[in-house]
């Protein structure tokens, strides 16, 4: 089945297209007028608020072992995505399940199952019809969770919920939505987890209305598309606030939010890949090319990592021309990414951090791994270091190094110390 009209999904980003009927959306931003009156006002007093309390939200202690998930599609080269799953060795993944395609739902299944090692999110995207359709949202939403309970650790109710295109017009749309599943779970479905908001990029207005209401539900966790692309590098800033920044701002409201424990998760994010329209979900102009994806993803899963205040990051995703590990145009390609992927993986998924030094945009991830120390170099003006003797140095596709003097640039190094514990 198709999304309806005025609703069409573009197959070759993976998201709606963009809405054409201007008038269409006028009318139903104009219904829903005193919602989007109520997230303003909502959003001028909780988001000051937060950034006044920042300073003092304790780090978490991030598990590893689950903090990095990798984006799926179930219905993408099916056979290969498996031996890559493999490959990578990843114990989370995420995948997506339209409600518009309820006859796929065995499909979805029988992926899951082959994958029941690993803990799976599977994020629920809505179309306009079940959005008005409450009835017909409880009905399909009580068969997912029936078939699929036992199978998955976390169900994302809704997606990208500040995007018209994707359905929703406001934040009490969302609520009454989520609040559907939320009924569902106290019902039959008591041992289920429901996560929520799915607010995309850095609108965090959006967030306080999702945060902080009357609807009488709870998450069990919250999800952000915390997309950083349009800016550039994830260290550099938009308002003021870098990606580190957002993160502390957005775990704030999540502390300090009565309606959701507290957990976080980043349930998308990528950066556009040059050369691959129609593929790439943005304009060339956001686009970067196959080395800087490698460089800002690997950097941007370092920062979230040492936040210690996101639960997990998920790589958005493993096959796609546009924006994932893998090209599939002319068969199975593997990008430079996918190797710096499964490097970092390697050295990071069993790995307890402990701390982030940051000096003139020179940045060093400290973590104890194996009883190894670890450090995770790299800097935003090209310096030198010298290579000692008592260093182990990778590249981040895992090159080892032995130059006497190293190039620390804003592509990592990985640096174990000998003997240093």
């Amino acid at each position: 089945m198709k999304m309806k009209e005025p609703f069409i999904w573009d197959s070759y980003s993976d998201q709606p297209a963009q809405l054409k009927e201007k008038n269409y959306k006028k009318k139903m931003r104009q219904k829903e007028f005193f919602s989007l009156l109520k997230t303003f006002l909502i959003a001028s007093v909780i988001v000051p608020f937060s950034v006044l309390m920042t300073p003092f939200v304790k780090r978490k202690k991030i598990n590893s072992q689950t903090f990095f998930c990798m984006g799926v599609d179930y219905q993408r080269e099916p056979q290969e995505t498996q031996m890559l799953l493999d490959e990578l060795g990843v114990k989370r993944i995420l995948l997506r399940f339209k409600l518009w395609e309820m006859q796929t739902l065995e499909d979805l299944k029988s992926f899951a199952e082959k994958n029941q090692d690993k803990k799976i999110t599977l994020k629920i995207l809505q179309d306009r019809e079940h959005i008005e359709n409450l009835q017909l949202l409880k009905k399909d939403l009580e068969t997912i969770f029936e078939e699929l309970h036992h199978l998955i650790d976390l169900f994302e109710i809704g997606s990208t919920i500040n995007r018209a295109k994707w359905g929703f017009f406001s934040v009490d749309e969302y609520s009454r939505f989520f609040q559907c599943a939320f009924e569902l779970k106290k019902e039959k479905f008591g041992d289920i987890q429901l996560m929520g908001s799915g607010v995309i990029d850095f609108e965090y207005h959006f967030s306080a209305h999702t945060l902080f209401n009357f609807y009488k539900y709870k998450y069990d966790a919250i999800a952000a598309l915390l997309y950083v692309d349009r800016r550039g590098a994830p260290e550099n800033a938009q308002m003021g606030f870098s990606l580190s920044d957002k993160i502390a701002l957005l775990s704030t409201m999540v502390w300090l939010s009565p309606k959701t424990k507290q957990k976080l998760h980043i349930t998308e994010t990528n950066w556009p890949i040059s050369n691959t329209a129609p593929y790439a979900p943005t304009s060339e102009h956001e686009c970067v090319s196959e080395k800087l994806y490698a460089d800002y993803m690997l950097r941007y899963y370092l920062l979230a990592f040492a936040s210690q205040q996101v639960d997990s990051v998920s790589w958005h995703q493993l096959i796609a021309p546009g924006y994932g590990l893998i090209d599939n145009r002319e068969g199975i390609k593997k990008r430079s990414a996918f190797e710096v992927y499964k490097f970092m993986y390697h050295n990071l998924h069993n790995s307890q951090f402990l701390r982030l030094d940051i000096k003139r945009g020179y940045y060093v991830l400290q973590c104890l791994r194996n009883t190894q120390l670890l450090q995770i170099h790299w800097s935003l003006k090209e310096t030198t270091l010298k290579n000692e003797e008592y260093f182990d140095v990778y590249t981040m596709d895992g090159k080892a190094l032995k130059e006497e003097t190293l190039k620390i640039t804003s592509s990592p190094l990985y640096i174990y110390i000998k003997d240093a514990v």
